[in-house]
């Protein structure tokens, strides 16, 4: 990928490069102060650090119809638009955490609402009714899909007991606790259910949705190719997301 591409792909975005180059407005192959700039801008503007430098995150944020490389030995990830392949039980097969920024491109963008089935109520102030949640465009139709089937199985009084009802975060810009990688709800990719009684340290033996009467609930997220990280690593029962480990 050469400078012209970038500049181009820069300007395309409305930053200002100048007057060179081919179209004459900056295009000229050089890496000069105001290139510089405008990809620092544009780093900014994505939640990248702003380095200057086009690297992979940036990249990937960038040209997000470039084709992200293969993960594993699954076929290649659908550039934009759409879902990842299927795997086993036709569920959806979602790209590693490594892989989320080539995937679902530049964090905190590509976002839609979700119009949930059921009123839920913000964990931090109750008194507050969420009806609708910010979402990665990508696993917008598969979230729909798990809460459709979450308001089937589970009544109103037993999304209560289980605190199903209970909203605590999709989309935040953020990096993981203790960590340099971003989190995945930096993409909208995660949700987060009832935290007062899920806590992040909190394992099977303390956390309410590690409880058998979850079962269902997890087997529901399951089945659209989403991870529990309680059920992975005992940790975080709180939190499901639209990413492999």
């Amino acid at each position: 990928m050469d400078v012209a591409e970038i500049q181009r792909a820069l300007i395309a975005r409305g930053y200002d490069l100048g007057t060179g180059g081919p179209s004459g407005k900056g295009d000229d192959g050089k890496a000069g102060a105001r290139t510089q700039k405008a990809i620092k801008a544009f780093q900014v503007a994505n939640g990248l650090t702003p380095d200057g430098k086009v690297g992979e995150n940036t990249k990937a944020a960038l040209f997000p119809d470039a084709v992200p490389a293969r993960d594993d030995a699954l076929p290649t990830f659908p550039p934009s638009g759409g879902e990842p392949p299927r795997g086993a039980g036709n569920a959806p097969v979602w790209p590693r955490q490594r892989d989320c920024m080539a995937f679902y491109g530049g964090v905190g963008l590509h976002q839609t609402q979700l119009v949930l089935p059921f009123p839920m109520r913000l964990a931090w102030d109750k008194k507050v009714v969420v009806n609708r949640i910010s979402i990665h465009e990508k696993v917008h139709d598969s979230a729909a899909r798990a809460f459709d089937r979450i308001a089937a199985a589970y009544d109103e009084a037993a999304r209560k007991k289980l605190g199903l009802d209970l909203f605590g975060g999709s989309l935040n810009v953020r990096k993981m606790r203790g960590g340099s990688s971003y989190s995945m709800h930096s993409w909208g990719i995660a949700i987060d259910f009832d935290p007062e009684r899920n806590q992040l340290k909190w394992g099977r033996d303390k956390a309410r949705l590690a409880q058998p009467d979850a079962e269902e609930f997890w087997r529901i997220w399951e089945a659209e190719g989403w991870v529990s990280l309680g059920r992975a690593r005992n940790m975080d029962w709180m939190h499901v997301q639209a990413a492999r480990l």
